[in-house]
């Protein structure tokens, strides 16, 4: 059984195609200047935590 044919497409109206990227790949984060961001130590032996499990989350 053959492969069907892939369909190209072809851009005609870049300005709005690259507008449309610009749309796509906005994001806004917003982080809380108060957070912890380093773990606090534990005391217990073995590598220390480095960064906050709320700094991970984001």
């Amino acid at each position: 059984m053959p492969k069907p044919d892939t369909s190209r497409y072809r851009t005609t109206n870049w300005s709005s195609y690259n507008a449309s990227l610009k749309r796509r790949g906005s994001l806004s984060i917003w982080f809380d200047p108060e957070m912890e961001w380093y773990a606090v130590r534990t005391g217990r032996r073995g590598h220390p935590e480095t960064f906050s499990d709320s700094a991970i989350q984001i």
